[in-house]
């Protein structure tokens, strides 16, 4: 990673921050965006506490033309552009029949939109660096989860972009990433969005229980060097994956039963 540049959408939390200190302690320079400026600030004042040369860049994924500025904001700065990781994102939490669309279309604007037009402006940069796109995913980019429509749709077709844009670049170099923690600890769950609109503010989860945010981040930087193609992280995980291909009827039943165990959830038996 040594003078490597790389770019983090969604840096200043989560996944996001920990890849900023994970990349940047391996030798690259890190550009980081956000929507909110003091955190772009206070990630940036950390990041070069560590002595991690940083960029923070105030952008929203969900709108092209920042994710334009962002990545030239880059290359202006640091003369390339070498791993995208795609990792701004927005959770829901609310029944089909109860959300009101405009949260379905945001969350597809942030998770699918906002890794399309990062990837397009990057793409050139990190063709010519013979870099990598890096998605960061979900285990609901592989089999829908109950309560979480908006977000699944958003993961799955993620999934299709990234996986047809590898097959795209098979031969021009480019390394692509479909990384998928399962339940982390961060904080997309208190700011899922529920029926209405409004962050739920409050994680349905056992969060003391899940695999930090930093143990990700290095595992996400291994995968990157190694140029794996995909990467589940829990045993849960990779559970759901393989049973919902091998066994989808039974799938459906023991998803609905672990979701059904969160907190208020909004799922009841018949």
């Amino acid at each position: 990673m040594k003078d490597k540049v790389v770019l983090i959408t969604g840096g200043t939390s989560g996944i996001g921050k920990a890849c900023a200190f994970a990349f940047g302690r391996a030798g690259a320079k890190v550009a980081f965006s956000g929507r909110n400026q003091q955190n772009l600030d206070q990630t940036a004042q950390e990041l070069t506490a560590a002595g991690i040369d940083n960029l923070a860049i105030n952008a929203d994924v969900s709108i092209e033309q920042h994710c334009e500025r962002m990545v030239q904001e880059t290359v202006t700065k640091y003369g390339r552009l070498d791993i995208l990781i795609n990792n701004a994102g927005i959770s829901m939490r609310a029944l089909f029949q109860d959300v009101e669309l405009d949260v379905l279309r945001k969350v597809m604007d942030i998770n699918f939109w906002g890794t399309v037009y990062s990837t397009k402006y990057a793409l050139p940069y990190i063709e010519k660096a013979k870099g990598s796109v890096i998605g960061i995913s979900s285990v609901a980019g592989y089999r829908g989860l109950p309560a979480r429509t908006g977000y699944s749709a958003s993961k799955f077709a993620m999934h299709g972009f990234l996986e047809t844009l590898r097959t795209e670049l098979l031969y021009k170099g480019v390394h692509v990433l479909l990384a998928c923690p399962g339940f982390t600890a961060s904080n997309i769950r208190n700011t899922a969005l529920a029926a209405n609109g409004q962050q739920q503010g409050e994680t349905p989860r056992e969060e003391e229980k899940m695999m930090s945010a930093e143990e990700v981040a290095d595992r996400i930087l291994k995968a990157t060097i190694q140029r794996k193609r995909d990467l589940v992280m829990t045993l849960q995980g990779k559970m759901a994956v393989w049973v919902n291909k091998l066994f989808p009827s039974l799938a459906d039943k023991l998803v609905y039963n672990v979701m059904a165990k969160e907190k208020d959830s909004p799922l009841k038996k018949s």
